[in-house]
């Protein structure tokens, strides 16, 4: 085959180089999420968001980027960049993309490491997330409603609902479940689940209601022989979006109002958690929060559940409103 005509010499060497960057940029970027002790679930997610904004700056050298790319990749996105529907993305999508960018130059810029001369992403402000858990969770008929619905379908999906309304686990915790991760405690006196490397990395130990144990025993029994409780097997070989439809057509069929997902089975852990006794603590160990702030937000609904201002402002009044 003969060389292109077009080509000269300065042109190859320019293209060389241009190659080296972007495999020498490549290889930054697995250092820095070999370092981050990440859940396999986020370096999927970290990856995807930092490979767009590459193809988005058309592979310019990570080392060479300023503020203002960020800020034009962050426009984008607020947009509708990389949106299915074309529609402006919501401020946490938006920030989905941004926070692994200012992780990755935070971390290469630091003097120890030096792999960017500064850190373009010190001034770009990630957008206000709005606090969206205050009406996302389901009242206690709505989860009897959903359980009966899943009950309907089998134990699987029952245990599913189960698992996500009474352990708190995000779904993505949910099915990466493995009969070995089930152990008792040192008197026997119950059973744990133990998450590893959930989100940020971490490892937590979550306790098993006794009556939800016996279910999971009795789904284990039905496993083949060779993939029984001795055996390290995933509890429900499905994908997250497989579970979330689940969710989400089980309760189209039990016919509540709302739209349940597994995130509102979470929050509808916190919350009914709290509202029947659950300290701050036990809450924020069994969801995972790396800061007890993230655990305080259901705090609110929960104090307004259980008596609001209007409450107060009522039984003052009462000898005079209702005579």
């Amino acid at each position: 085959m003969s060389a292109d005509p077009f080509l000269t010499e300065n042109s190859l060497v320019y293209i060389h180089e241009a190659q080296d960057t972007t495999d020498n940029d490549s290889r930054i970027i697995s250092m820095f999420l070999s370092s981050c002790n990440l859940s396999a679930n986020t370096v999927r997610n970290y990856l995807r968001a930092i490979e767009r904004f590459r193809a988005f700056v058309a592979y310019k050298p990570l080392s060479r980027i300023t503020w203002r790319e960020i800020e034009a990749f962050k426009a984008c996105l607020i947009a509708g960049g990389y949106s299915y529907s074309e529609l402006p993305l919501a401020p946490a999508s938006v920030a989905a993309y941004i926070a692994p960018l200012k992780s990755l130059y935070k971390w290469g810029s630091d003097a120890n490491i030096a792999l960017f001369p500064q850190n373009p992403t010190t001034s770009v402000r990630l957008p206000a997330i709005p606090v969206t858990s205050k009406r996302r969770y389901l009242t206690k008929s709505e989860v009897g409603k959903l359980l009966h619905s899943l009950k309907s379908q089998g134990i699987r999906n029952y245990l599913i609902g189960l698992s996500l309304v009474l352990l708190g686990t995000r779904v993505s915790e949910l099915v990466a479940i493995t009969t070995a991760d089930f152990y008792p405690d040192p008197e026997d006196r119950g059973i744990w689940l133990s998450i590893k490397k959930s989100k940020g990395g971490k490892d937590r130990e979550i306790k098993v209601p006794s009556q939800l144990w016996e279910l999971f025993e009795s789904y284990i029994n039905c496993f083949p022989e060779k993939a029984g409780a001795s055996f390290e097997h995933r509890l429900f070989p499905l994908s997250t979006r497989q579970v979330e439809r689940i969710i989400s057509d089980a309760g189209e069929l039990s016919e509540i109002r709302k739209r349940p997902s597994p995130h509102w089975l979470r929050h509808t852990n916190a919350t009914l958690a709290l509202l029947n006794g659950a300290s701050l603590q036990q809450v924020q160990e069994t969801l995972g929060h790396s800061h007890i702030n993230t655990t305080q937000r259901y705090m609110h609904t929960v104090e307004q559940i259980k008596k609001a201002a209007p409450d107060f402002v009522q039984d003052c009044l009462n000898d005079y409103i209702w005579k």
